[in-house]
């Protein structure tokens, strides 16, 4: 047996409440990407409040207490599709009004809050498809969880691979993989590559796109070896 953090035994029960997804943020900067996070990666209270000011309202506090958390750390929010900063928070026309905090790194798609749900203090996020506005998650404190194992999954480095997975390798990754205690979720780009499982084990971590016959998978090592210990366990095209 591999040793190294595993992802799915730290998020075995989900994320059941905002304490919880702000554990698992702080245990994996610190235990998986080896970087712990300090005050200075977190958004000030001045930013905060000045982003408040402009859009007329308080942001939800799962939103607040991500950005005075982490909303600095660009590793973990700003590798693929970037978290947005307070000051560039804003209020999409869609449905009834919809406070976007990401965005796809071509501008094709958005996540964000719908503004009937702007009180609450853990808000559902939807996200901007090729099918108009869809839920993502129920919570925000779960699409925090999400961005940051998807931007961290996307680093630019040589830790990162992915392929085409026929049906006939997916007992490989159900044997050797626990699934990541996170619920489905869409991927923006259309219902055919949605939706998206994560899976874990010690030093590796996966995502399959999609339940076609041939889904994508998109695959983390921790360290060069866990990368080829996963590339091993799923025969397929790697790309990379």
């Amino acid at each position: 047996m591999r040793d190294g953090p595993d992802v799915s035994v730290r998020l075995r029960d989900g994320v059941q409440t905002r304490s919880r997804a702000w554990d698992f943020v702080r245990w994996f900067a610190d235990a998986w990407v080896g970087r712990p996070l300090r005050a200075e990666d977190g958004c000030g209270e001045d930013e905060l409040s000045a982003a408040e000011a402009d859009l007329g309202f308080e942001l939800p506090a799962a939103l607040r207490e991500g950005f005075a958390l982490l909303g600095r750390r660009d590793d973990l929010t700003r590798q693929q599709d970037p978290l947005v900063p307070p000051a560039g928070l804003h209020v999409d026309d869609a449905l009834d009004g919809i406070l976007v905090f990401r965005r796809e790194n071509q501008d094709c798609a958005a996540w964000g809050i719908p503004l009937d749900a702007i009180e609450q203090e853990d808000p559902p996020v939807v996200v901007e498809s090729r099918e108009g506005w869809i839920p993502f998650l129920d919570r925000t404190s779960q699409a925090w969880v999400e961005l940051v194992l998807s931007e961290s999954l996307f680093a630019a480095d040589s830790l990162y691979d992915a392929c085409e997975l026929p049906d006939a390798s997916l007992p490989g990754l159900h044997a050797r993989y626990t699934r990541v205690g996170l619920p489905d979720h869409p991927l923006w780009a259309g219902a055919d590559d949605s939706p998206l499982r994560w899976y874990a084990a010690p030093g590796r971590l996966v995502r399959r796109d999609g339940d076609a016959d041939q889904s994508w998978i998109h695959a983390r090592g921790r360290t060069p070896a866990d990368l080829d210990a996963i590339r091993a366990d799923l025969h397929g095209p790697w790309v990379c």
